[in-house]
Formats: C-alpha cells, sequence, structure tokens
C-alpha cells in the first residue's frame, strides 16, 4: 500500500512547495482538491496542467487525483430538480475528468455532502435516480480517459445521501461501470454500526481508493480508531492502491498533521 496526502491541507502554499515537503516525508503521491487551484477548472490551461504533471514528476509524487469535486463552481447539484443544474453538474464532472487526465491523475472522489443531500421536496426515490443518471453519464465518459470515479459514502450528519457502504454499493451496482468504484474514509466509518473490519472486507470487490483519517478529524492515529483492525482487513482484500491521508482539523498544522501521519501509518504497517 502506498501513502498519499490531500493538498487542501497546506493552506496557502504553492503545489511545489507541497511536493517537495511531502516527498522528503516519503509520501508516494499527492491528491488535489480542484477549488484550491481555480473556481473552475475549465479555466487552467493546457500549460499550466502540463506544469502540474510536470511538477510532480520532478519530485516523485504522483497525482492520485481530485476530491471535493463540486465545491466550486457555485450552483451544482447531482439530484438537483431543475434539469438544467444537472446537466452543468454532467458537464463540470466531465470538466473535472480532463483536467485530472492531463496532470497525470487517475481517481476522483466523489465526496460532496452539499452538493449530493436529498433537497427539501425531493422523494428519495426522484433523487436516487437522478443521481443514478448523472453518475452513469460521468463514468461512461471517464471509461474514455482511463479514469475512475469513486464514491464516497459520508457519515449521517455530513449529508443525507448515501451514508454506507452498503448503499454505495448499490449505486455502484446499478450504474454498472468500470469507471465508477468504491472509496472508504475512516471517518466516516466511524458513523456506521458495523465494525470497519467488518466493512471493508464486505466492500473488497468494489474498492479502488482509501481516506485514512480517524474518529477526531486528525489523521491516521491521532484518534481512537484501532488501525490494526483497518490495515489487517484492507490486507485480507489485497488492497494495494493508496492510504491519502485526508483530515478536517487543521489546528496542528500541515507540516506536524502530514509528519506525524506517516510515520503512524508506517509503524502500523510494519505491526501487520
Amino acid at each position: 500500500m502506498k501513502i498519499s496526502i490531500c493538498n487542501e491541507l497546506f493552506e496557502g502554499w504553492s503545489l511545489e512547495r507541497i511536493m517537495k515537503f511531502i516527498s522528503n516525508l516519503g509520501y508516494d503521491g499527492l491528491e488535489i482538491a480542484p477549488f484550491t487551484l481555480a473556481d473552475d477548472v475549465s479555466t487552467i490551461n493546457k500549460e499550466k496542467r502540463r506544469e502540474i504533471k510536470e511538477l510532480s514528476e520532478t519530485y516523485g509524487v504522483k497525482i492520485v487525483g481530485l476530491h471535493w469535486l463540486l465545491v466550486k463552481p457555485e450552483g451544482l447539484h447531482i439530484s438537483h430538480p431543475n434539469e438544467k443544474v444537472r446537466i452543468k453538474t454532467i458537464e463540470y464532472l466531465k470538466a473535472l475528468i480532463k483536467f485530472n487526465h492531463d496532470i497525470g491523475g487517475k481517481i476522483l472522489v466523489f465526496g460532496s455532502p452539499n452538493q449530493r443531500s436529498v433537497l427539501k421536496d425531493v422523494s428519495r426515490e426522484k433523487a436516487w435516480n437522478w443521481a443514478k443518471e448523472v453518475f452513469k453519464e460521468a463514468s461512461r465518459f471517464a471509461e474514455n480517459y482511463g479514469s475512475i470515479i469513486a464514491l464516497e459514502p459520508l457519515a449521517r450528519h455530513l449529508t443525507n445521501f448515501i451514508n454506507t457502504a452498503e448503499e454505495a454499493i448499490k449505486m455502484i451496482e446499478e450504474v454498472n461501470s468500470p469507471s465508477f468504484k468504491l472509496i472508504l474514509d475512516v471517518y466516516s466509518m466511524n458513523d456506521e454500526e458495523k465494525s470497519i473490519g467488518d466493512i471493508i472486507k464486505s466492500s473488497g470487490k468494489y474498492l479502488v481508493h482509501f481516506h485514512a483519517n480517524d474518529d477526531n478529524k486528525l489523521g491516521p492515529g491521532f484518534g481512537n480508531t484501532d488501525y490494526i483492525e483497518v490495515l489487517k482487513a484492507l490486507k485480507d482484500i489485497n488492497y494495494d492502491g493508496y492510504l491519502s491521508v485526508e483530515v478536517f482539523d487543521f489546528t496542528p498544522g500541515p507540516e506536524y498533521i502530514a509528519k506525524k501521519s506517516i510515520e503512524n501509518l508506517r509503524k502500523f504497517l510494519k505491526q501487520i
């Protein structure tokens, strides 16, 4: 298993500074939140895209992919009752797929809680079917780029739509595309009634990416999650993708969080 980290932790840092820093710590990859680069990735020209890819190659840090996909621009939603909003959302997902491909990424993590929650006066059935159509079209487009949209179950306090791995897998099976798979997130799995180990083992067929964090919104090993259980379960399903550090509490500072997170993961990996 390789180790990556998400860039929004490093608020105000250039991509070059981030890559140099995490490369020195031994990280294998970087996951990028596109809103940290531009409100609309369509405005990022070919030269800038090439520059990002070249930085990745220079520092030996793979661009794993993108996450927080729909934070910007405003007005995106996968199950909005206005068809024009859904079409706009599909078109932006396609723009993200192109951008991700251009900078060398493969995975697009679909979390975006606010842009997926079931809206007032929309039935869950309609929301499900509208979201499925968005995912189907975006996934078909992703197939052409060798990219994968990874659907992320999120904790109930973050969104009211797709809160468990079981629900995500149901959507994945209905979309039925090789470019539509599953990501699991430790923080959100702590909200499920099943043990994290059981969730991972029952999801092995679909899992392509993994967010390593903890129950206190900090990095892996900062809270109470049993990471030996987590990593043993990943090993049992022969997971060989990235453990991507994503935190929601930046208080300890990016340098400390990044350094301690990779130290903890390496320690846990040695133990298994």
